[in-house]
């Protein structure tokens, strides 16, 4: 049998469009979840409904006249769920050009009339396309399962205030003012071919309530970026009144949060005022003027739950960041320099260069706050990167000396299990050798890293008796091949570290030491799986480097 496979094409016209002129993402969701729900009954012969619905990221919108194609495809089947994976493209037929708007992954359900067992046939692999989509699908089920455990972890680590739930705060804006009530009721126009709500209009109707919430807090129109997901948990039928909740959870530097919650009443359980829920979502929305800025104003709450919300927001954004980049993320392309005498200047200077490049961009986001720890990520079209900040009680020069020796590095980095020098290129760049026994697979992994450390220019103040250092500290830390490759028996991967490093900035008697890492799904491929892992550990290594530095400061004078 062939893959199931099911194609839509549809004229964008005026009722399908906002009040802009471009694609309404309800009505896209709408033929998402048609198209998406007839590939899956294609493949299980028998009726199927929405389950969830993975993260969208819509990357185009498109206006009047332009035409959608969407493509949906059973990517794996399980016993009685199947994994369907939709791509969404326009095509402008003036110009001929296309460009992709969103992929979306859905799973459904088989819900056969009868209720005999169900166990569905395997899905036949016929290209490599097939084949990588077949595992990945393994690995989004293991995510999706595995969500609710993440996200507790997370928000037991939040460590939430409840004084700071009472204070006011000036410059804010509260919850509560962003709160959207609505009611549907389900008539026969807005039921599936199997008598239930349609799913896709459940999403529209989510989307409408979400964009008004949005647009209470930024008083713009708000646009809609990506949806963080869509659980289906229960069926409603025709004569259900459809009660949606939306209110604005948190707010970042560029994004909106907004969470809807659906509850359903049939006449009996209305009239009693018992409801069940049967969907919750959470979207995500840009707020920019007509000049460009973004409007995005500071969120507070005054209430308990409004502050589980916030801090709710807050672990759903690293969960979806690290869904993104480093389980689901596909084969980098990133190569390591070939090192050899001809390039070695031209690889060191790129190497202090990448580094100083990345602390400079804008964007970084805060994330987490601990005591002496700041935490920020840096999320790009094809990679994620973190900062840590970490607030050290001793002289920058001192911590420069400790940081700058990677030999030093296995005391207070427990991934490292044996650290050599291979080659002093110069006294500022050196080669090591660093073996890891904390892969994914439990195999040992080891990288050649190139590490050029650079002491800040000195500039003499006349008003002042003392040198004083205006730059950074810089440790810059890259991978490179080398031609005395390692032992054949060793599990060598030569693309783990594109850039990385350290940034050491003086602060009278302590230093501000900045942590970058750029790519995280490369140089931390022992997190794999386990999201709530990787946000624990990153503050356990911090806590140890800064332990050790200030333990080894105790023990040494000052250079």
């Amino acid at each position: 049998m062939e893959r199931a496979q099911v194609h839509m094409c549809q004229t964008l016209l005026p009722a399908h469009t906002n009040h802009l002129g471009d694609l309404s993402p309800g009505q896209l969701l709408k033929w998402i979840d048609t198209t998406a729900c007839l590939a899956a009954e294609k493949h299980a012969g028998i009726p199927c409904v929405t389950a969830s619905v993975d993260d969208i990221q819509f990357e185009e919108t498109a206006r009047v006249g332009q035409i959608i194609s969407i493509t949906a495809k059973v990517n794996r089947a399980f016993t009685t769920s199947m994994e369907v994976g939709v791509r969404v493209t326009l095509q402008d037929p003036l110009t001929n050009v296309q460009k992709l708007i969103c992929v979306a992954f859905s799973t459904y359900v088989a819900r056969p009339v009868r209720k005999e067992k169900i166990n569905l046939k395997p899905v036949k692999l016929l290209t490599v396309q097939d084949f990588l989509e077949h595992n990945l699908a393994a690995e989004r089920r293991k995510i999706r399962l595995d969500h609710e455990r993440v996200f507790n972890d997370l928000m037991d680590k939040c460590g939430m205030d409840d004084d700071h739930v009472c204070s006011k705060e000036k410059d804010v804006v509260y919850t509560d003012c962003t709160h959207v009530q609505s009611i549907e009721l389900v008539l026969p126009p807005h039921a599936n071919h199997q008598g239930n709500t349609f799913g896709g209009q459940i999403m529209a109707w989510m989307e409408t309530v979400a964009t008004i919430s949005a647009s209470r807090l930024c008083h713009v129109h708000p646009t809609l970026k990506s949806v963080d997901m869509f659980k289906f948990r229960g069926p409603s039928t025709v004569g259900d009144r459809l009660i949606f909740n939306a209110i604005v959870n948190n707010t970042f530097q560029k994004s909106i949060e907004v969470g809807v919650r659906v509850e359903a009443y049939n006449c009996e359980e209305w009239a009693k005022g018992q409801a069940r829920h049967i969907n919750s979502a959470f979207l995500i929305f840009n707020a920019i003027n007509k000049h460009g800025n973004v409007l995005i104003p500071r969120m507070s709450s005054m209430t308990k739950d409004g502050l589980r919300r916030y801090h709710g927001a807050i672990a759903r954004k690293k969960i979806r960041l690290f869904r993104r980049y480093v389980l689901l993320k596909k084969e980098s392309n990133f190569t390591p320099d070939f090192w050899d005498i001809s390039n070695q200047s031209l690889i060191i200077k790129s190497n202090v260069t990448a580094l100083t490049f990345l602390a400079a961009k804008p964007g970084w986001e805060i994330c987490m706050t601990l005591n002496r720890t700041k935490m920020y990520t840096l999320e790009e079209e094809n990679a994620l990167s973190i900062k840590v900040e970490m607030q050290i009680q001793i002289p920058s020069k001192l911590a420069f000396f400790l940081l700058s020796n990677f030999l030093l590095h296995k005391h207070w980095t427990k991934y490292y299990s044996n650290c050599s020098v291979m080659e002093c290129v110069t006294e500022e760049d050196k080669i090591y050798h660093i073996t890891s026994s904390a892969s994914a697979n439990g195999n040992k992994t080891s990288v050649l890293i190139l590490v050029s450390q650079r002491e800040p220019s000195k500039t003499d103040d006349d008003n002042a008796t003392l040198i004083q250092f205006r730059d950074p500290y810089i440790i810059a830390v890259k991978s490179i091949a080398v031609t005395a490759t390692l032992p054949a028996h060793q599990n060598y991967h030569q693309n783990e570290i594109q850039c990385a490093g350290f940034l050491i900035h003086t602060h009278e008697d302590s230093s501000l030491v900045s942590v970058f890492i750029h790519d995280v799904h490369n140089i931390m491929p022992y997190f794999a799986g386990n999201l709530a892992c990787l946000w624990e550990s990153i503050e356990d290594t911090a806590s140890m480097c800064i332990q050790f530095l200030e333990s080894e400061s105790s023990k040494m004078s000052y250079i």
